[in-house]
């Protein structure tokens, strides 16, 4: 028997506490330690497009509103719980490589996580990376960049084959003959994951092996050489030998990509595998280790003779991949517009549940004014986005739609994809701790938040680039100002910005100093345009007093006395029962 003294006298009866009678609401006490209070719920099984009133509002007057029930369904569907888990799993077990099989033989081969493929045929199915080609007409690149803003709100790293696919198509038809045999297989609305020879696909993906490690953005410094198989014509097979540093989506069935032929640099389509079905000689070395696009592969490869056919004149490559170059970075204005909404809506969504000092977070005057503020930029850059997508459709009928593309793409690109790290960063602020843990979706958009403003040309080659759409097209100016002037008399603030940058614009001095200042202030303008038409005034107005007044724009949450704070917050609220 145990001796008395073992047990202390204050030592509950633990025998007694476990009959029915006595013992329930003990135990109860004992293991209970808290209740779950002022935690909000999961941002999910809302509706992306129902709860996005400035995309629905642009997609309208941008000209796809013939899209809208697709939209509607779209947006369902992406903003489920199941399909933002899938975003969460695709970076989660990131992209391994296998080069060779358990044979010896070189195989190249990049395995995902289901998830990331579930993303991939849902994009394609959905006809992202081809839509506006196959489906041409009025409104189809707004109701294409719609979708892609939806789409990469579930997930952005399979955004990038994704592009790279919808953005080769113009470069390829300056082939016919290889367009004639690609471009089916490439638009058809597929998704063939397999690592066989293209002719063995049911859909094709295309990626971009640009990047070398002396280069970077500057191409022409690229040393990988090209040495012809037979004639040196247009479509004829070369040879290519090199290195490329960058290769994104090295699970694509072919790439476009820059190497140094007799006459210069020039352009090339080059196949993961041969026509007769071996390997061509791409040879990955590894896999990026990036902060960022974790979901999707990038790499490092040899080209050690690999087939690849010429596209375009020789000597004749930047011209030539030019138009591809364009339509990514569009699509990098699209995906950082989508983060800044997804980071927008986490942010207010958190603030409507929880509790501090006693008040709501979205009822206290500091935050209303971070948040009202997060949502004024994601408008603007939303904004800006579609109005251009519709510049898209018409630039083939319309000189002035055609000036636009070429200035505002770089304008865009540089402006919105560099706001958006900010951004990302203080939505997570607004939630707190809880945003930083990886069980959150605020680490993966902020580590996702700086990736488009350095690829596709960092933000000084994006000023370079307005400067020098400037001076060869000298009426590109023109059509900037008839863009800031369309709103003309809606807003004192805009109208002085427009004058002030005009005369600055004009004054030839020192430009490639002054651009980026210069870029700054045309991209708010063209923003604050776009809102002062079509935005509710409450909300033009706010933004151009932040934006345009004398003090300037610092940090988020510094507007001006007078914003309507409130109304601007209710229109960007996501609605979690739409």
């Amino acid at each position: 028997m145990n001796d008395p003294l073992d047990c202390p006298p204050s030592m509950p009866d633990l025998a007694a506490a476990t009959t029915p009678a006595a013992g329930t609401a003990a135990l109860r006490t004992l293991a209970v330690t808290h209740e779950v209070i002022n935690q909000p719920a999961e941002l999910a099984d809302c509706n992306l497009y129902a709860s996005d009133s400035a995309l629905r509002e642009a997609v309208a007057r941008e000209g796809a509103g013939w899209a809208e029930a697709s939209l509607q369904a779209l947006g369902t569907r992406l903003g489920t719980a199941a399909c933002l888990e899938l975003g969460q799993l695709a970076n989660k077990f990131q992209p391994e490589l296998d080069t060779h099989d358990r044979f010896g033989h070189r195989v190249d081969l990049i395995r995902f996580h289901p998830a990331y493929h579930t993303l991939m045929q849902s994009a394609i199915e959905e006809g992202l990376h081809a839509s506006p080609w196959t489906e041409p007409g009025p409104g189809a690149h707004v109701a294409r960049a719609a979708r892609f803003y939806l789409q990469t709100q579930a997930e952005a790293g399979h955004g990038c084959p994704i592009t790279m696919t919808f953005a080769s198509i113009p470069t390829l038809r300056l082939e016919p003959e290889l367009a004639r045999w690609w471009e089916p297989r490439i638009t058809t609305r597929v998704y063939d994951p397999r690592n066989v020879p293209a002719a063995e696909k049911a859909g094709l993906t295309i990626g971009m092996a640009m990047t070398e490690k002396q280069g970077g953005s500057d191409v022409r410094a690229n040393t990988t050489r090209a040495f012809p198989l037979g004639r040196d014509g247009a479509g004829e097979a070369w040879e290519l030998v090199g290195h490329k540093y960058f290769v994104s989506a090295p699970m694509c069935d072919a790439f476009l990509t820059l190497a140094q032929a007799p006459a210069g640099l020039t352009c090339f389509l080059l196949p993961r595998w041969c026509p007769d079905g071996t390997k061509n000689p791409m040879q990955i070395q590894r896999l990026k280790k990036k902060m960022g696009n974790a979901s999707n592969a990038s790499c490092e490869v040899e080209l050690r003779g690999a087939l690849a056919w010429r596209v375009g004149s020789a000597g004749k490559g930047v011209r030539t991949i030019i138009e591809m170059v364009a339509m990514t970075r569009f699509d990098c204005m699209i995906g950082s517009s989508a983060g800044m909404r997804m980071a927008t809506a986490q942010a207010l969504h958190h603030c409507r549940q929880r509790k501090a000092f006693g008040r709501t977070l979205v009822d206290q005057p500091l935050m209303q004014n971070v948040l009202a503020d997060l949502a004024l930029e994601a408008e603007g850059a939303v904004a800006l986005t579609m109005r251009l997508a519709r510049a898209l459709d018409r630039r083939d009928a319309d000189a002035h739609e055609n000036l636009l593309v070429r200035l505002a793409t770089a304008i865009g690109k540089y402006w919105i994809c560099k706001r958006t790290p900010q951004h990302a960063a203080e939505a997570m602020e607004c939630i707190g701790g809880s945003g930083v843990m990886e069980d959150s979706p605020m680490p993966r958009l902020f580590r996702e938040s700086p990736v488009n403003a350095i690829w596709e040309g960092s933000g000084n080659v994006q000023c370079l680039d307005v400067l020098r759409a400037l001076d060869k097209e000298p009426a590109a100016l023109a059509a900037l100002e008839v863009e800031l002037r369309s709103a003309q008399g809606g807003n004192p603030s805009l109208d002085r910005h427009a004058a002030g940058l005009i005369d600055d614009l004009r004054d030839r001095t020192e430009l490639e100093y002054r651009a980026r200042d210069l870029v700054d202030r045309m991209a708010v303008g063209l923003q604050a345009a776009l809102l002062v038409r079509h935005a509710p005034a409450w909300l033009a107005d706010a933004f151009c007093a932040s934006r345009l007044g004398a003090a300037g724009h610092h940090q988020y949450g510094a507007l001006p006395r007078g914003v309507d704070c409130a109304r601007i917050i209710a229109r960007a609220m996501p609605a979690a029962d739409t």
